[in-house]
């Protein structure tokens, strides 16, 4: 199930005790061209200290949308099966419109678009609903490049992640 909320929400009325958040980016150097994802997936918990992990990964030739999409599946598929909500907080508003507003529309017209062409990149929206199962997950757009700690760090181990794939440090 997803949840759309505003971004001037006072989650402190709907934040339960136990949830995750998870921060995502995708990055491409050229479009398309090598690319790399980075997440941040911090468990909360009423009676521990927040817990974070860090994921990230990259692909020669890819797109910039590829790599969004793929930041949320691998971060949803690493949260374990529960029934704990999550909040997933992207700057790709194609990750976050595409979950809150246009896939029941796709899913409905057999993965068509309103123009009629087919989906792009639907294996990859088909795994992210996949990894969403019913696990009641919040899309949230954030500002990229806008100082926001959880998309930072994402896109610093998106890049770091194709500088590891290109040159073959532990950048």
């Amino acid at each position: 199930m997803t949840k759309i909320i505003d971004a001037d929400t006072d989650l402190t009325n709907i934040t339960p005790a136990r949830r995750y958040l998870v921060a995502t980016d995708g990055a491409c150097r050229g479009n398309p061209g090598p690319g790399g994802w980075g997440a941040i997936l911090t468990s909360f918990d009423v009676d521990r200290l927040p817990r974070t992990k860090s994921l990230s990964g990259a692909k020669r030739h890819t797109t910039n949308n590829e790599m969004e999409l793929t930041a949320a599946i691998r971060a949803l598929t690493r949260l374990p099966v529960n029934d704990v909500p999550a909040l997933v907080q992207s700057d790709s508003q194609y990750v976050v419109n595409g979950m809150n507003e246009w896939r029941h529309g796709w899913e409905a017209n057999d993965w068509r678009t309103s123009a009629g062409k087919p989906v792009k990149n639907r294996e990859l929206w088909e795994a992210l609903i996949a990894a969403v199962g019913d696990r009641e997950v919040t899309w949230e757009w954030v500002r990229g490049h806008a100082g926001h700690q959880g998309n930072e760090t994402a896109d610093q181990l998106a890049n770091k992640a194709i500088d590891r794939m290109l040159h073959g440090n532990r950048a």
